[in-house]
């Protein structure tokens, strides 16, 4: 039978996160919510024999931290109305036996702090008990974000972060990455376009080691502009674009046509019209002259490097 005091270290190591993850979304900083969280927690202590009587140990603490989330913002002057209603009424006198929450709380380390909070902002809350050979793909990549900004690097220098994961964990992890530039530089060597797309504020496109391209991405994106196409022809033609043209892209078509993407100064077919350029469409255009043209070799774009900075 485990001791109070056991019992007690296992509530805050198992809600800490939780309750913080609240509080962020109901207060104005990351510093706030954490003395938010603080807060919410040694109310508990005042309170906590009332929560056997309102149900689980989280519910009561999710109880609490909105009553302090509720005080934070009229302190500040907002709206409370944005926050959920229902504060908590006034609880019994605390139980002698549950005071023991304060000595767990001392015991929670800063680095233990800090540790439950990065598994809660790369979306591990819950986790921590679990192997790491037991993850996903997408759970060590996050885990390994987790890990790279432990100290709070000013720099954070990601190599291929997304490669391998499936299009949910993409987006998940792209939306993690966005999240954490906000306050450093993020440095993101990448072959997959979308993801440059989406998440950097200026690209630097290297060649040879060399960097022949820089700016954000509308800017640079915006030198192609009239040196894209698209054309519908046979797919025999289609075919015979490809060997002479750079092309980005073949979509066959029922009744054997097939609709061609083409980057090039000049229309490669009459029929072609001017499209709107993409990120990809640079990069076949810097990179024409290494990369082979045919219905096998088609290129995807590499080596873009985006740099994500606050």
């Amino acid at each position: 039978m485990r001791t109070s005091e056991e019992r007690i270290e296992q509530i805050v190591g198992k809600h800490y996160a939780d309750v913080l993850a609240y509080c962020r979304r109901h207060t104005v900083s990351p510093e706030e919510a954490a003395d938010a969280c603080q807060e919410t927690f040694l109310r508990f202590v005042r309170r906590a024999g009332a929560y056997r009587e309102r149900g689980k140990p989280l519910a009561y603490l999710i109880t609490i931290a909105r009553s302090v989330c509720v005080d934070l913002a009229r302190t500040h002057a907002r709206d409370a109305d944005e926050l959920p209603d229902g504060l908590p009424a006034d609880a019994p006198g605390p139980d002698a036996a549950d005071l023991d929450l304060a000595l767990a709380l001392e015991r929670l380390t800063p680095a233990d702090r800090e540790i439950l909070e990065l598994l809660e902002t790369v979306g591990l809350a819950g986790e921590e008990r679990r192997r790491i050979r037991t993850f996903s793909g997408g759970m060590k990549q996050r885990l390994g974000i987790a890990q790279a900004v432990l100290n709070d690097p000013e720099v954070l220098v990601l190599d291929e972060p997304t490669a391998g994961l499936d299009p949910k964990e993409r987006v998940r992890f792209r939306n993690l990455i966005a999240g954490l530039a906000q306050n450093r530089i993020v440095l993101l060597s990448t072959h997959i376009v979308s993801d440059v797309e989406y998440i950097a504020d200026r690209i630097v496109m290297m060649r040879a080691g060399q960097a022949v391209l820089e700016g954000a991405p509308d800017k640079v994106v915006s030198v192609m502009s009239g040196k894209v196409w698209e054309v519908c022809a046979a797919a025999a033609e289609a075919e015979r674009i490809s060997e002479r043209a750079c092309v980005g892209n073949i979509h066959y078509l029922e009744g054997g046509q097939a609709l061609v993407r083409v980057v090039a100064d000049e229309p490669p077919a009459g029929a072609a019209r001017r499209v709107d350029p993409t990120l990809e469409d640079l990069y076949l255009h810097v990179f024409a002259d290494d990369t082979a043209q045919g219905p096998s070799a088609r290129p995807a774009a590499r080596h873009a490097r985006g740099g994500r900075h606050a």
